[in-house]
């Protein structure tokens, strides 16, 4: 078994796309669009393989915050060296930096920063 796809809703589809064809090297599929439901989106792919679905609604509109649920989604980049490389060019791009490059307590060495909407991203080894 595996995740097929993970899927976001956000409010600028446009430009949630452009963000990650232009930073985590993505390829988006084809537009979708349903205007019976206002429904619109887009499959990405990564060079691994994995999938990231950018999801639109006209009736869905604020983020709401939930305790539980969602937290975020890592990218591994194969080594530490590749994580600060790519930290530091998602900083010199304006990227929104939230934490490290640094070796978690569970061993882990990552970094983390926030996509337009806030969508929390790892980067790790």
């Amino acid at each position: 078994m595996k995740i097929e796809h993970l899927a976001l809703w956000v409010t600028d589809l446009e430009g949630m796309r452009q963000f990650y064809e232009t930073h985590f090297d993505a390829t988006a599929g084809e537009r979708y669009h349903n205007p019976t439901k206002g429904f619109t989106s887009y499959f990405l792919t990564f060079s691994s393989g994995a999938r990231l679905e950018l999801m639109q609604r006209t009736d869905i509109t604020e983020r709401t915050m939930n305790a539980l649920g969602y937290a975020h989604f890592a990218f591994s980049l194969g080594s530490k060296q590749a994580v600060d490389d790519w930290t530091a060019r998602l900083m010199d791009a304006g990227v929104q930096h939230l934490d490290g490059p640094r070796t978690t307590g569970d061993g882990y060495y990552e970094s983390t920063v926030a996509d337009p909407e806030g969508n929390v991203i790892e980067l790790t080894v």
